[in-house]
């Protein structure tokens, strides 16, 4: 009877290591597949998405701040003509900041809201919101004095297209200052705010730049109302602009409201 071929333990045991290993590795290989193609990606890649345009505005507080600063020190010590303090004055205080901010952050949608593309649209805005602050100073003369205003001698008098050129001035530099810059800047520094919190504190900012003019122009009893309505202009501005984001219906429609005060207020 012939003997059974004899079997090496050694070899026998290094087969099986063989086999194991390489059916291991073949599993392994499978699984970092599986992990590499269902991969998450990284916290650090969904948090960045934000974060450029926080960082973008990094600056936005501490040039609020001393422009702030400077504005108080130029209207509390000097006293230069109102053609000055429109044209130039808010010239170089409110728009030199904007270009200056704009230049260094090359910030996109605070240079679309001056896009000449948009000034046909805003110029009708303007004027539809400017109609309706001219009927309720209408409407508030008539209730207070009981007589209107008659709109071809208004338009006719001397000094009358003067006063609205200084008007439409302050218009365009205020509300590139506060509402291109300071509001599209609050927009998106602070997008998880609601609007109306965004709102707020355009129009609190707004307040803070009037109050030096305000105190300086007017008597303590009448300073408390002059605050509130500038308020509720500011408030109402920065809701405008979070609807239209275009500088042109802003700039008319602050120019006219100018008007209207200065028409029914004398």
């Amino acid at each position: 009877m012939p003997s059974k071929p004899k079997v090496n333990p050694s070899k026998l045991g290094k087969r099986s290591t063989a086999t194991k290993g390489s059916g291991a590795t073949k599993k392994s290989s499978g699984i970092s597949q599986l992990r590499r193609q269902y991969r998450q990606p990284a916290a650090s890649v969904r948090v960045t998405t934000s974060s450029p345009i926080v960082s973008q505005h990094i600056a936005f507080i501490p040039l609020l701040l001393l422009v702030f600063v400077m504005w108080c020190v130029y209207r509390y010590l000097f006293r230069f003509p109102v053609w000055f303090d429109e044209s130039v004055g808010k010239a170089v205080f409110f728009g030199l900041p904007v270009w200056l901010y704009v230049s260094i952050t090359r910030s996109r949608p605070i240079a679309e809201t001056v896009s000449p593309r948009y000034f046909q649209s805003g110029l009708w805005m303007g004027l539809a919101i400017g109609g309706l602050f001219g009927f309720a100073g209408a409407l508030a003369s008539l209730a207070r004095r009981g007589t209107v205003v008659q709109a071809a001698p208004l338009f006719a008098a001397e000094g009358f297209w003067w006063e609205f050129l200084l008007a439409m001035m302050t218009g365009f530099w205020e509300s590139l200052f506060f509402y291109c810059w300071i509001m599209t800047v609050i927009m998106e520094k602070y997008r998880k705010w609601t609007l109306l919190n965004q709102a707020l504190l355009a129009a609190f900012i707004f307040l803070a730049f009037h109050i030096p003019n305000t105190l300086l122009r007017f008597d303590l009893s009448l300073v408390g109302g002059q605050l509130l309505l500038l308020f509720f202009f500011g408030l109402g501005q920065a809701l405008l602009f979070a609807r239209v984001r275009n500088i042109y219906a802003l700039a008319l429609s602050h120019a006219i409201w100018g008007m209207v005060l200065l028409v029914h207020t004398r």
